[in-house]
């Protein structure tokens, strides 16, 4: 009873300051659920599931501004992802795991936030690639952050004004080490164009996997990339540093895309692989806008790695979208994967993007049908 009494006044706070035009504070999140089949999961030939976070994370959230005048605000924004079929929380048991931040906004002198935060990388160029649609279309296990698995915490994030379309951001995250300033840091920038049709945008990210002589490596200010087999034999990395790079064109109702992306997972004498391991990825797409209310996406995914081992990912993706509103919609998304050579630990197993199911295979088959509601 406290706590429904809380989420009340909550509530009731919110809805009394949207009544001001200096200050607002929004609810929001958005539901995501869907059957789903994968075929080669785990080492078994077939697996039917309930699959929750699709094409979007089911989150809810609180965003909020308040005029401070001349043109200058303070913002925040709290948001909880969770899993729909069991209500657990998702981000390691973060109440506030997806975002938490509060700053202040100018006009002329762009935004500083300070919280856990997404990266700048991740702000600039996601938005711009397959991704946008779902995280099928990412990278195999996530490896380069494609589909912004890691996020940061202690983190300071500056974002410019736009300028004729263009646009800067930059962050620091800190490691919180005492005696080793540089232990478990973060640091990142993205860069943005868009000009009528065209859409161009670059990031990097550097990410410092903690120091094993005064903390201990995997101690950082970032969440793990090591969630699947594809690059679970660098977990000891002394650092994880990642380039990517993508361009989008509108012509009419159909939208094309082109990405890359160079990610160098980099040994010291504490790890236990001496040879940085690289990974490239490349990938297109295509999303076909049929309707108002109805488009479909197909893209292809390329990963190859060198280094330390060898393999190479192919993945096809296809998906229908079909809005039955403005806040709801049905979907439909099917993606093959085909895995070659050896990923540090053994043979290389196909991963479908950032689901992260270990198929123990060289092939895997997913597909999900289902429903997502925002409010």
């Amino acid at each position: 009873m406290r706590k429904l009494t809380v989420l009340a006044a909550a509530l009731g706070l919110a809805t009394s300051l949207n009544a001001h035009a200096q200050s607002s504070i929004t609810l929001y999140g958005i539901l995501d659920v869907a059957i789903g089949y994968i075929h080669n999961s785990g080492g078994q030939s077939s697996q039917w599931k309930m699959s929750t976070g699709n094409v979007s994370e089911n989150e809810w959230g609180l965003r909020g501004t308040e005029d401070l005048g001349g043109g200058v605000k303070a913002i925040f924004n709290v948001e909880n992802g969770f899993d729909l079929a069991s209500g657990q929380i998702h981000e390691g048991g973060r109440l506030f795991g997806r975002q938490a931040w509060v700053g202040l906004s100018s006009p002329t002198y762009g935004t500083v936030t300070l919280g856990r935060q997404y990266d700048p990388m991740t702000d600039v160029v996601q938005p711009i690639t397959g991704d946008s649609f779902s995280g099928i279309w990412a990278t195999p296990g996530d490896i380069d952050n494609y589909d912004d698995s890691a996020r940061f915490d202690n983190a300071v994030k500056w974002v410019s004004p736009t300028w004729n379309g263009l646009s800067l951001e930059a962050m620091y995250a800190f490691g919180g080490i005492a005696g080793a300033t540089g232990s478990g840091q973060v640091y990142s920038g993205g860069v943005s164009y868009t000009n009528n049709q065209l859409s161009l945008a670059a990031g990097y990210l550097h990410i410092n996997n903690g120091n094993p002589t005064l903390s201990t490596r995997g101690t950082t200010a970032s969440d793990s990339l090591f969630n699947s087999a594809v690059n679970s034999a660098y977990e000891s990395a002394n650092s994880i540093s990642i380039a990517r790079a993508a361009a989008q064109y509108v012509i009419d109702q159909v939208t094309v895309g082109v990405a890359y992306s160079y990610s160098d997972y980099a040994p010291d004498g504490a790890s236990t692989f001496t040879q940085s391991e690289k990974y490239h990825n490349g990938s297109v797409f295509a999303i076909w806008q049929v309707t108002p209310a109805f488009q479909t996406i197909a893209g292809y995914n390329y990963t190859r790695s060198t280094g330390d081992s060898s393999a190479k990912y192919h993945q096809v993706n296809l998906g229908v979208d079909y809005f039955l509103s403005k806040r709801t919609d049905l979907f439909a998304i099917a993606a093959y994967q085909h895995a070659s050579g050896q990923n540090g630990l053994g043979a290389a197993q196909a991963v479908i993007g950032s689901y992260d199911v270990n198929s123990g295979a060289n092939y895997q088959v997913l597909a999900v049908a289902g429903i997502r509601h925002r409010f």
